[in-house]
């Protein structure tokens, strides 16, 4: 279990139209100008969009992997931790978070796959 840094870039580049934008402590990832994801190297975390109901199950369900960040806009941003979190379910989480920010005809040319 846990997912490396270069892997989280790896899904990241399997996505269309995604734009990086680094700060100073963490790189910022959108599509067509809506964010969708951060991730902090230094914490091993990613902060993903979701739905509120999917940032509150996520919490509730393991605490562990899944911390709230932020609410915003109708959705609800959640912390990921990298070391503890598997490679299937960081793969959905990342493409829910690209698709609810992509335009939905992006989102019909580019849909879930493994």
């Amino acid at each position: 279990m846990g997912v490396s840094a270069e892997v989280l870039q790896e899904i990241l580049d399997g996505l269309a139209e995604v734009e990086r934008s680094a700060g100073r402590d963490y790189t910022a990832y959108g599509v067509r100008g809506v964010r969708f994801g951060y991730h902090w190297p230094r914490t091993e975390t990613v902060g993903l969009k979701q739905t509120l109901s999917e940032q509150a199950a996520l919490v509730a369900e393991r605490p562990e992997v899944f911390e709230v960040q932020f609410t915003a806009g109708g959705f609800g941003w959640v912390v990921v931790h990298l070391p503890r979190i598997d490679l299937d379910e960081l793969e959905e989480l990342v493409y829910e978070a690209w698709r609810l920010s992509a335009p939905v005809e992006l989102t019909a040319r580019h849909p879930f796959a493994r």
